[in-house]
């Protein structure tokens, strides 16, 4: 008699589960959302700022006929600058409140989380340090920009489409406005300043304010402001020169893509706008400031290791 045998065979088990792996993408990812779950700022400041533009452009746009009248024709250079300024405004005043949300963001990252004392719970995770580092440093550097650009097409768009059907409700065509603005040509434009201008130039300006805000233990704005300027005053005293006080002059104003001389007029994005990315990349001023910032943020990162509650 054959002895039969309680063992299962292998394919009649349970499957088997495969082993977990943990990306590396995954912690910053969660990292970035609830940076966003906690800082609505990033979205509500730039929606409101589009909101009372896009309320004042309604008593504005009435005005827009007058334009297109053959008096105003004859000078093509004047009519052109009355089309674009509002939409260029639009752009101006959404990325400027996103640049301002940027920078109290970043003074506020770290600060913030040492003062409220929930930088014990944070810490008690399995997320490095430089993780966290690199997940305030992407609000200002990618969320803030791609927010600050879906919320200029959304405005400029609104405001396109009211002024057509003013302009057809007065008998008059729209197709010069359409061929003055260039709307889509327009929006490449706008993508390429914010991505040199607000993310690569501006990037040592946030990642000097984060680190910062991870070092200091009281007024982390004013340990922001008071270094660069006891340089400046120090230079200028010693030295009779001003060589700092303009290089953080020329990193605030937006470096060579803000050059007034690449501009026909009006903002530094839209279509009469040069485009000169290779002079841009090969500026020693834009690989001096990222090098600056990575060196900011991995100290950022350190700092924050030892840091405790204020």
């Amino acid at each position: 008699m054959i002895p039969q045998s309680n063992a299962t065979p292998e394919s009649a088990a349970s499957p088997r589960t495969a082993p977990f792996t943990n990306s590396p993408v995954r912690p910053l990812y969660w990292s970035i959302r609830r940076e966003l779950w906690e800082t609505r700022s990033v979205y509500i400041g730039p929606l409101a700022v589009a909101s009372v533009f896009l309320f004042g452009f309604l008593f504005y746009v009435h005005k827009l006929p007058s334009y297109l009248y053959p008096e105003m024709a004859a000078d093509p250079a004047k009519q052109r600058d009355l089309l674009l300024q509002p939409f260029d405004f639009a752009a101006a005043a959404v990325m400027g409140i996103a640049f301002i949300i940027g920078l109290l963001y970043c003074i506020e990252a770290f600060y913030a989380e040492r003062r409220d004392r929930s930088i014990l719970f944070w810490k008690s995770l399995p997320v490095s340090d430089l993780t966290v580092v690199l997940s305030k440093a992407s609000i200002p550097l990618l969320v803030v920009p791609a927010v600050c650009c879906g919320i200029t097409f959304a405005l400029q768009s609104i405001m396109l489409v009211l002024s057509s059907l003013v302009l057809l409700a007065n008998g008059l065509s729209a197709a010069t406005l359409w061929n003055t603005l260039n709307f889509f040509p327009s929006l490449f434009y706008l993508l390429y300043h914010i991505f040199t201008v607000h993310v690569l130039w501006y990037a040592p300006i946030y990642a000097w304010l984060l680190l910062i805000s991870a070092w200091a233990r009281r007024v982390p704005l004013l340990w922001a402001v008071l270094p660069p300027l006891a340089i400046g005053m120090f230079e200028r005293l010693v030295f009779g020169t001003s060589h700092f006080g303009a290089f953080i002059g020329s990193r605030f104003s937006g470096g060579p893509e803000m050059d007034t001389s690449r501009m026909e007029g009006g903002f530094a994005f839209h279509h009469g706008v040069h485009l000169t990315p290779g002079h841009f990349l090969m500026s020693p001023g834009l690989w001096v400031g990222l090098l600056f910032a990575a060196g900011f943020l991995f100290t950022a990162a350190r700092i924050r290791r030892y840091r405790e509650p204020v």
